[in-house]
């Protein structure tokens, strides 16, 4: 089982990500926990009670989820590439915006020197790239220890906090 950074912690991933795009159908997913494209969540959900996560692509911007994220036990969001940063914003409109609490997941070109930034927005877990050593990842999870802007980890900006 593959593992992943998951509330500042190595852990096993429990979960599996279905890419296949195109199924219509509830029966045709797998058994266990898995995430799934928002395209297929959005033809299977009034046809399941099973509870699935949802993934978004970097050019799925996440208002589709606006009502109903708070159901989902996760969102992935895929980044594509390290250079694509829209699913930073992606991740703070769905926890200050839409108020999700549930888990936030960073899938795809997930590198270490990004996870300071991804925790800040409000990332909760990380699968990352599989050439990343996951022990010195975690240890990039807080590269900075005072930041001055204001972000999901520290509301208040820097110059605010005496």
């Amino acid at each position: 089982m593959p593992k992943l950074i998951k509330n500042a912690a190595i852990t096993e991933d429990g979960y599996q990500v279905i890419e296949d795009k195109a199924i219509v159908d509830a029966a045709a997913l797998p058994e266990g926990d898995i995430i799934v494209h928002i395209d297929v969540w959005n033809t299977i959900k009034d046809s399941t009670d099973r509870q699935v996560g949802v993934w978004l692509d970097s050019d799925t911007p996440p208002h589709d989820l606006a009502e109903t994220c708070n159901s989902l036990p996760v969102i992935a969001i895929n980044f594509p590439a390290f250079t694509d940063g829209r699913g930073y914003s992606y991740a703070h409109t769905l926890r200050m915006q839409y108020g999700y609490t549930g888990e936030l997941r960073a899938i795809g070109d997930v590198l270490l020197d990004q996870l300071t930034y991804m925790n800040r927005v409000g990332f909760s877990s990380y699968a990352m790239r599989e050439d990343q050593n996951l022990d010195v990842a975690l240890k990039h999870l807080h590269d900075f220890t005072t930041p001055y802007q204001a972000s999901i980890d520290k509301p208040e900006p820097l110059f605010r906090q005496r």
